[in-house]
């Protein structure tokens, strides 16, 4: 089975780690993994104002930050692991991802906010969850 592992190094990625370890059935050899992380993209304008090369070493650090602590987790239960890092607006990138690698199912933490608390702030599960055709499981 194909998974996706869309992570930002919060405390949500962590729980959603924390969760695949006790569920030892998806950390079997017949899986594989893909990790996504999704850098901000810095706005156009404040972009100009730096050689390319230096946004280029930002976002590719921006993004080992995240993956440094997952590859650790990863070659700890031997599970078989792409790392992608892209940049823009999460839940398009997760859900386009998801779809043109054609994953099996994205894993992915939540926040659990309430209905109300997601209708004034939006959630990038909610929006990847309209936006996507693959299964979403959900660890809040």
């Amino acid at each position: 089975m194909k998974i996706l592992l869309p992570v930002d190094g919060s405390s949500y990625t962590k729980r959603m780690l924390a969760w695949l370890t006790t569920h030892e059935e998806w950390l079997t050899g017949q899986h594989e993994f893909t990790v996504l992380t999704v850098v901000p993209q810095i706005p156009p304008h404040a972009a100009s104002m730096f050689p390319p090369e230096q946004l280029k070493s930002y976002y590719d650090d921006t993004a080992e930050a995240i993956f440094k602590p997952i590859r650790k987790f990863t070659a700890k239960h031997d599970m078989a692991t792409n790392y992608v890092a892209k940049t823009g607006h999460a839940p398009d990138v997760i859900a386009k991802l998801a779809d043109k690698g054609k994953f099996d199912l994205v894993i992915m933490g939540s926040h659990g906010h309430s209905n109300l608390m997601n209708l004034v702030m939006g959630s990038v599960t909610n929006q990847v969850l309209a936006r996507c055709k693959a299964p979403v499981l959900l660890v809040r």
